[in-house]
């Protein structure tokens, strides 16, 4: 298993051991401190956690190598786990609209002023959780362990937010008393931001839409210093999990022999992979200069 894998699991394994005591902590706390907004932070805690799972099965799925079934391996794995992940911060997002707006209609006790507490060590530790794995993923490029990240920063506003309304709650009394149920209602459409972005581009991974990264013009300009290589008339990037795949057409001088040509493929091919260790592959066109008149790009 890969580096850059064995980060993405550990983060993702620290993320569900958090988010299962946060789960036990916030519950209790809220059920306890009569505050809709706490119990909807342990609601989110505990999709928090699923997903995290979800990442961590996708994650270990996507690494294992190629076979008869998937010669190209199973990468589409991970932005797949992604994807579900995606899915279920909507349904966080909607459990806590439900909640909250039953809780709106049914009268209750006000919250405890100690629940202030718990919601402060809570954005304390999910942003704190945030910035650790939000670090992995971009450091490893992974688009699941980045929407896990995000899993994170969202529980964070949402307690912030759950903050300022039970806040409200107990300083403007019983006429404020809805303020705990309506901060809860306000992180839903930003949870619903963030889900739709990260849904967009798992989507995009899985249909193989070109990386976002500038990891072409870095195999372009490999591929153009590599001896013998004219120029290039087509690159491709699309990217397979944590790797990416190249598809490279390559212009040399039409007199050579095919041996000299596949010579110089491999030569590309070596350079590419050697400078950029998570391109998996690449795979490389010969064809002959002189049938593309403005040669080099």
């Amino acid at each position: 298993m890969s580096a850059s894998a064995q980060q993405g699991l550990r983060a993702t394994l620290i993320g569900v051991g958090v988010n299962l005591l946060l789960v036990l902590v916030k519950g209790v706390a809220g059920i306890a401190g009569n505050s809709s907004a706490l119990i909807a932070d342990a609601i989110e805690s505990l999709c928090d956690s699923m997903t995290s799972i979800v990442v961590y099965a996708g994650l270990r799925y996507a690494m294992r190598p190629p076979d008869e079934n998937h010669p190209y391996g199973h990468g589409k794995a991970e932005p797949l786990a992604a994807t579900i992940v995606s899915l279920g911060l909507m349904g966080a997002a909607l459990a806590i609209a439900v909640t909250s707006i039953g809780q709106l209609v049914t009268p209750h006790a006000p919250p405890e002023p100690y629940t202030l507490v718990v919601l402060g060590l809570v954005i304390l530790a999910k942003e704190t959780l945030f910035r650790h794995v939000n670090k992995v993923a971009a450091e490893i490029e992974s688009t699941a362990v980045e929407s896990d990240a995000w899993h994170h920063r969202s529980d964070a506003i949402t307690s912030a937010v759950a903050f300022i309304g039970i806040s409200m709650a107990l300083i403007g009394g019983p006429s404020w008393r809805i303020a705990d149920e309506i901060a809860a209602l306000v992180t839903v459409p930003v949870i619903f931001h963030n889900a739709f972005g990260f849904l967009r581009k798992a989507l995009a991974e899985l249909t193989d839409a070109a990386p976002a990264s500038d990891i072409d013009v870095q195999v372009r300009k490999i591929a153009l210093a590599t001896p013998d290589v004219a120029g290039l008339h087509l690159c491709r990037v699309r990217k397979m999990g944590l790797e990416y795949f190249v598809d490279l057409h390559v212009l040399v001088d039409g007199d050579l022999s095919v041996r000299d040509g596949h010579k110089i493929a491999h030569a590309v091919k070596d350079a590419i992979r050697d400078r950029i260790p998570k391109i998996h592959d690449v795979l490389v066109h010969i064809e002959p200069s002189e049938l593309m008149p403005f040669g080099r790009e």
